[in-house]
């Protein structure tokens, strides 16, 4: 397998009136070209956090500190990667929704409850393929299926093979506010939603026609989430990324999700980043996992290892609090609470609760090693080498 995404040394911190929020501390997580990673562990622990400052979109008072996110986009070629942090916004924008998209908890706070779903849609494909598709409509302008007036073709011709070289140029922004000329787009905004009525039925939903002239109030849960996702998928992303994306369905519509998900993966792009605290969707979906705790990575392996065979003391209580078929007598809890991370315990963030604490736990954090078949944990039951 080759890289997708690597994160070295990923610090992000939030500037409150209480103090700094260290919610990521020194994270350092890799995800490979057509696999599916799962991001687990209790609410708060930096799951969300992380892709958000993959992606640069952190809000404030949030801040990326210091670290680095190297993105591989060609799996064929051994090309160098791009480091995400040193590029300029006007590079992220263009990246975002197109090489990496991204599937948020809420549908609701996703969609505009003012606009129709295939303008929402359509917005992706206007956006990132805008110069693809006024060539595709320059080149079909004189096919015999087209039945615009000849001298209408002649006069919108060179003006899409323009917008096809560069969209922003200003001959175009001129035109646009001449009333004769104002509309000279629409064959382009049709093609955004003929695009639109495609992904949408590629999705499974019927009636695609209708869909995208409804609006977001006029959707089930589970049809607004796909909605989210076709907007997601609009481009051919090679990552897409789910944060929470069935937390808040039902479950029968929580497993045609995942099944789609799963199904996407392996037609339409190469690998997906799965933000969870269901541990069995991860055993159902995930090739890999990364476990988290407090805002540092203290576990990744494979999904059978992890859950066969867990090393790290936490996702070990972590395994053993989730109710199983063959439970005999009361749950195993784990006890105390989640630090407060304006003031985070010293060394490991987990021994104020872990049953196997030694002295360095208190004093420095471990360093994440591999103990065996891409298996790596930070904890000094299974290394000596401090990180700090």
């Amino acid at each position: 397998m080759t890289k997708l995404v690597q994160t070295i040394d990923l610090i992000t911190n939030f500037y409150t009136y209480e103090g700094v929020v260290r919610a990521l501390d020194k994270v350092n997580l890799t995800i490979e070209h057509g696999t599916t990673f799962g991001l687990v562990g209790e609410s708060g622990c930096g799951k969300s956090v992380t892709v958000r400052s993959l992606l640069r979109i952190i809000q404030a008072p949030g801040k990326v500190e210091d670290g680095e996110v190297w993105f591989f986009q060609n799996a064929q070629q051994d090309t160098e990667g791009i480091e995400l942090l040193s590029q300029n916004e006007k590079y992220m924008q263009a990246l975002r929704g197109d090489s990496i998209s991204m599937i948020f908890q809420e549908p609701n706070a996703a969609l505009n409850p003012i606009m129709s779903i295939g303008d929402q849609v359509s917005e992706s494909f206007l956006f990132h393929r805008k110069q693809e598709m006024c060539r595709q409509i320059s080149d079909t302008l004189y096919s015999p299926d087209c039945q615009i007036f000849l001298p209408v073709k002649k006069l919108l011709q060179p003006l899409y093979r323009l917008a096809a070289k560069n969209t922003g140029a200003w001959l175009l922004k001129f035109l646009s506010r001449v009333p004769v000329f104002k509309y000279w787009d629409r064959l382009l905004k049709r093609e955004a939603l003929r695009r639109s009525v495609d992904i949408i039925a590629k999705l499974g939903i019927s009636n695609a026609e209708e869909i995208v002239k409804s609006y977001p109030h006029n959707l089930s849960g589970g049809m607004k989430q796909r909605i989210v996702i076709a907007i997601a998928l609009a481009c051919h992303p090679v990552l897409l990324i789910a944060d929470e994306a069935t937390s808040n369905l039902d479950v029968t519509i929580q497993a045609q999700i995942l099944e789609l998900l799963r199904e996407l993966r392996q037609k339409e792009i190469s690998s997906v980043l799965l933000i969870t605290h269901d541990l069995g969707v991860v055993a159902e979906t995930c090739d890999r996992v990364g476990v988290m705790y407090a805002g540092q990575l203290c576990e990744v392996a494979n999904v059978k290892d992890l859950f066969g065979n867990p090393k790290h003391p936490y996702t070990q209580a972590l395994l053993h609090s989730v109710p199983r078929l063959s439970q005999k007598g009361p749950l195993q809890s784990i006890e105390g609470s989640v630090p407060n991370l304006v003031a985070p315990p010293r060394g490991c963030r987990f021994h104020p609760r872990c049953p196997h604490c030694k002295e360095i736990c208190r004093k420095s954090f471990p360093m994440l090693v591999e103990i065996g078949n891409h298996h790596f944990v930070a904890c000094y039951l299974w290394t000596n080498l401090s990180r700090d």
